[in-house]
């Protein structure tokens, strides 16, 4: 597995899969980049960079732990960019992987060709996912046999007690079926410690990212998927209204994992969004779509 050298010096590791035009992609968790593996057959089309961010698989834990902060992790990226040797990269961040690539995009945008947001957190631009928002596609489940159990507990966690995580976990996949229990069962769930030192105080600063934003001249895909509790389409499409470029889609039947559910449709879209025209061919029922800010396109963290 290939490494580089972050700028206080941490060694972080990336692996490559696939070729065709690169594709940098940043993890959720934080945790292992394992999870993602190589994107429901995404690496046939394109050369899929996956790193793992400081302190998780394969790349080295820092001194300072609190270089682990999503913003810091912003300087882990542009490293990699750097070490590949390229001006422009397109860039991908699953869940909370999209708070660092959003902020990341906010403090570069001349560094992004296209940004793609799979599932993403919200927390980098301050949108709050509220409890109803996570029961709304929660309900759309409530004729598969384990929803009584799980609901029950997503009742408990919202509500702010323990709950049982566990429970839960059905509701992360569009089908709790035995490609989704083994995709959990080799999953490494994020350290909680590691999850808090994500989101300490001062990793996001929202309204400057959301300024930031508003200008971004990249084109921006967000794919959220249908079932998804955890980053809801509600949520997602609140997103998709900060960008001056932007392309909501929402996948039918998915879950939080939406290469997993239907790899055919997610691969389509992202590699469609990833050619020539972005905008071009997302079409059919999977397609909801904000307008397009006013007029012209401008000049140029769970």
């Amino acid at each position: 597995m290939p490494t580089f050298c972050a700028p206080d010096g941490t060694r972080l590791a990336y692996r490559e899969t696939g070729t065709g035009t690169p594709l940098v992609c940043v993890p959720g968790g934080p945790a292992d980049s394992a999870y993602l593996g190589d994107l429901g057959g995404l690496s046939a089309r394109h050369r899929l960079i996956v790193l793992d961010l400081r302190g998780t698989g394969r790349s080295a834990v820092p001194e300072d732990p609190s270089s682990c902060r999503c913003d810091r992790l912003v300087d882990d990226v542009e490293a990699l960019r750097a070490h590949l040797g390229l001006p422009r990269i397109d860039l991908l961040g699953h869940s909370a992987g999209a708070n660092v690539v959003t902020q990341y995009a906010a403090r570069h945008p001349e560094r992004v060709a296209r940004l793609a947001l799979v599932a993403p957190g919200t927390r980098a631009v301050g949108i709050e996912i509220t409890a109803e928002m996570r029961r709304e596609p929660a309900r759309l489940r409530k004729d598969a046999p384990w929803f009584p159990a799980a609901y029950a507990a997503l009742e408990a966690i919202t509500e702010g007690g323990d709950g049982d995580w566990e429970a839960i976990t059905p509701f992360f996949y569009g089908r709790w079926d035995e490609a989704a229990r083994q995709h959990h069962a080799r999953s490494r769930p994020a350290d909680r410690e590691a999850v808090a030192r994500f989101g300490a105080e001062g990793a996001f600063t929202p309204e400057a990212t959301r300024a930031a934003l508003a200008a971004l001249p990249a084109p921006v895909l967000l794919l959220a998927g249908e079932y998804d509790l955890n980053s809801p389409p509600s949520a997602v499409a609140r997103c998709a209204e900060l960008f001056p470029d932007a392309c909501l889609v929402v996948q039918p039947g998915a879950g939080h994992y939406p290469w997993l559910d239907d790899s055919t449709r997610f691969v389509g879209t992202v590699s469609t969004f990833l050619g020539p025209d972005p905008a071009a061919g997302l079409t059919g029922t999977a397609r909801t779509d904000r307008p397009r800010t006013s007029g012209t396109r401008p000049s140029p963290p769970r």
